[in-house]
């Protein structure tokens, strides 16, 4: 049974996957001053929200219930089945705005077919589980029996990375400008871990190369802390405005982990960019459906 995948613009798919898969994108909306909020991918491409954020500290908001109807109603008319997969609700209001929109479409259209889920991940992770869903179905599975399998590979998905300058975290609230102030004086590099739909501090190390080479040993430490087989699972990398540290990363995650990474890099989009700053580095990885125990 063929089923239309979409997904909040959080997930950070590269556009030639979202465009090979055909996954309806809803956008989150940015501003960089006035309040003035734009439409991140429709109205404002990566290149130059990066470029901006050298520069500024925006402010995001997410994908209105109207939105979500808007999205849902044309395939709801044709009765055609919809899974939408979203970004962790402890970090945005995007999943309940779709809620929202799925009640009222099923006001209108009963025998619409709706599937929402909080993906509990977002950026890099999510959009693995988006293209565990494309595979899936692809696979002939129905959409029921996709929602199931993605709810049991949703705990594994984890996102490790690293970051450049602490002020657009500092603006942002997540850290005191003390600590802003004392860790770009002394060059530490945040280590953040995004597991259980929430963001955890891992550490910190000196200078940007220790950083990329610990992300690997956080990697190895996680495999082996958990005793599962690496290659149970897919890999990607994302990147900010930092196209030279992702390829050393990527590479090194290949020689180091003895895995190949299928995907290409994810880039950072404004839900986690916005609060990172310009130069994120890190990587996201998920069990593959087909290798789950069921």
């Amino acid at each position: 049974m063929y089923f239309k995948i979409l997904s909040d613009s959080a997930c950070d798919l590269p556009d030639d996957l979202i465009k090979k898969h055909q996954i309806d994108i809803i956008p989150f909306y940015i501003s960089f001053e006035n309040d003035h909020y734009i439409k991140e991918k429709e109205e404002i491409d990566r290149p130059t929200f990066y470029s901006k954020l050298y520069h500024t500290y925006p402010k995001t908001s997410l994908p209105s219930v109207h939105d979500y109807i808007n999205k849902f109603q044309p395939y709801a008319e044709k009765g055609e089945h919809l899974l939408c997969i979203n970004i962790t609700s402890k970090f945005s209001g995007s999943h309940q705005a779709a809620l929202t929109a799925k009640k009222e479409i099923l006001e209108k259209y009963p025998s619409a077919s709706i599937t929402v889920i909080d993906s509990q991940l977002c950026s890099a992770s999510q959009g693995l589980l988006v293209l565990e869903a494309v595979r899936m179905r692809d696979a002939g599975f129905t959409l029921e029996k996709t929602a199931e399998r993605l709810q049991q590979i949703i705990p594994t998905g984890r996102m490790m990375f690293t970051i450049g300058k602490l002020d657009h975290l500092q603006k942002g609230g997540r850290i005191g400008k003390v600590t802003a102030l004392a860790g770009s004086i002394l060059n530490l590099k945040p280590l953040i871990v995004l597991k259980d739909g929430e963001v955890f501090p891992y550490g910190t190390v000196r200078g940007r190369k220790k950083a990329l080479r610990k992300i690997i040993d956080m990697v190895k430490e996680h495999f082996k802390t958990i005793k599962e087989n690496i290659k149970d699972y897919a890999f990607c990398v994302e990147r900010g405005d930092c196209i030279d540290d992702a390829r050393i990363l990527k590479e090194g995650i290949e020689d180091k982990l003895n895995i190949s990474i299928e995907y290409p890099c994810f880039p950072l989009g404004v839900t986690i960019g916005s609060y990172s700053g310009p130069d994120p580095v890190g990587v996201a990885f998920l069990k593959k459906y087909d290798k789950i125990t069921v």
